[in-house]
């Protein structure tokens, strides 16, 4: 299941565009940095592959099929970027937040039999999301605190915010991780437990990553390939 974007064009302002003829291929497994000068379209481009935006001009594609407008929690490529507050509902204990993506997913092996086990309005109540949450690993991998699951997002710091947002993604298994400064507000520390926990599960799980960081030493250690844009 490769993921592939043909001559992709974007404009946010008729007659100037941000991106034009882009192309390009990862293939399962592969880590992609996508490398640029600041202000000439990466993050476009991350919004784009994830299904946030539309392009003006070519297709995503995944293994050959357009990627379509399944709920966004649902499709194989998940997207993270710099700014985890804008994942989550601010008026949503997080945990519902986490519960909604498991609702939403069509992967059987993620959310089918985790999501009948829900309550009569659909949504899994916060011990079965920290049932599944422990039977992923993912909070040791990411380090990952049950007492975050309760609060609101206001309530967290934004390097909190953003490993329960890396978490999210990654708890419906999707084929392709798009990585938009995803570690950027993290101190050195966390942010390496973070990228050997998804660098470990990529590898699990023949999972895709495309990066975007302004840290070349990051890029240099975390992709197998540099694209230029």
């Amino acid at each position: 299941m490769s993921l592939g974007a043909e001559n992709l064009g974007f404009s946010y302002v008729a007659g100037r565009p941000v991106l034009s003829g882009v192309s390009l291929s990862v293939e399962p497994g592969e880590r992609v940095a996508l490398v640029a000068p600041s202000g000439t379209g990466k993050t476009t481009l991350c919004r784009l592959l994830g299904g946030y935006l539309e392009p003006r001009e070519g297709r995503v594609l995944v293994d050959g099929a357009p990627l379509g407008r399944a709920a966004r929690a649902a499709r194989p490529v998940q997207l993270i970027w710099q700014h985890p507050e804008q994942t989550f509902d601010p008026r949503v204990r997080l945990w519902r937040s986490l519960a909604e993506g498991l609702r939403e997913t069509d992967e059987a092996d993620a959310a089918a039999g985790f999501s009948r086990r829900a309550g009569a309005h659909g949504v899994c109540r916060t011990d079965q999301v920290r049932e599944r949450l422990r039977a992923s690993g993912l909070m040791e991998r990411l380090g990952v605190r049950e007492a975050w699951l309760t609060r609101l997002p206001h309530e967290l710091s934004g390097g909190e915010l953003m490993r329960l947002a890396i978490t999210r993604a990654l708890l419906v298994r999707p084929r392709y991780l798009i990585c938009d400064e995803m570690t950027a507000m993290l101190d050195a520390l966390t942010q390496a437990q973070v990228w050997a926990g998804v660098l470990d599960l990529a590898q699990e799980r023949e999972m895709g990553l495309v990066v975007v960081s302004h840290s070349p030493a990051l890029l240099r250690r975390v992709a197998t390939r540099q694209v230029r844009i």
